[in-house]
């Protein structure tokens, strides 16, 4: 894969319009659009999501997005502040930027009341996004997180649905591939211990878990540490 690093300048209108006309571009010209997390936009409530959804919500973004996954079989990732934008735009779980209303789902703050940061095991819990393509149902991983307001809400009605369609896609699990809601395994209290979703056709993903703070040398006294083949999913999809 070749990345490309969009920066945005937000600083004078002109900057912003500048900005957006750039994004807009850069997705067009792209396959896969991935959106960040490591507080890139201030991390005050709903800080980074609500700065990178004002971008994505600017109709040049949109149209772009759309085109994207509805004419040209793009991919779509969000991690962390990253996955906050795509839930509040709709992206995950509707699979379009849609008008936000009560019954939408959210990430709010974890129920332990504060930042968390550490390792964290999670189980691959369906196949349909093509990001999950190297790995299998059941497979676990280790993967870092670090955030405040992780914590998956979801109606009663609309977790049957992501469950039915196959939309749930990793959950925290404990040492034996067990979701469960102890702080231990679920560090931010999110429901069905649900860490990543998907849009219905599982291009566009969503999830917690820093898998990209992966390397060469990293967590070498982790005994058990698993690396999650996410990244390598999506670009084999082009392949």
């Amino acid at each position: 894969a070749l990345p490309t690093t969009l920066i945005v300048n937000n600083l004078t209108p002109d900057a912003v319009a500048e900005s957006i006309a750039a994004l807009a571009a850069a997705i067009r010209e792209s396959q896969i659009v991935m959106i960040p997390g490591g507080f890139s936009g201030g991390d005050e409530p709903d800080g980074s999501a609500k700065f990178i959804t004002a971008f994505f919500r600017a109709p040049e973004v949109t149209e772009a997005v759309r085109d994207l996954l509805q004419n040209r079989d793009g991919l779509m990732l969000g991690i962390c502040n990253g996955f906050q934008a795509l839930v509040k735009l709709g992206l995950v779980p509707y699979g379009d930027i849609v008008p936000m209303t009560d019954e939408c789902p959210t990430l709010t703050f974890n129920t332990i009341g504060r930042h968390q940061s550490r390792l964290v095991r999670t189980r691959v819990a369906s196949s349909l996004s093509p990001w999950l393509s190297e790995c299998k149902v059941g497979d676990t991983h280790t993967v870092a997180i670090s955030h405040g307001e992780g914590r998956f809400v979801a109606s009663p009605e609309l977790i049957e649905k992501l469950i039915a369609n196959g939309q749930v896609a990793t959950q925290y699990v404990d040492a034996e591939g067990k979701p469960s809601m102890d702080l231990s395994v679920n560090p931010n209290g999110s429901v069905l211990s649900i860490e990543g979703i998907t849009s219905p056709d599982g291009r566009v993903l969503g999830k917690m878990g820093h898998t990209e703070r992966s390397g060469t040398g990293l967590y070498r006294n982790i005994p058990d540490f698993t690396y999650q083949p996410l990244i390598e999913g999506g670009v084999e999809y082009f392949k």
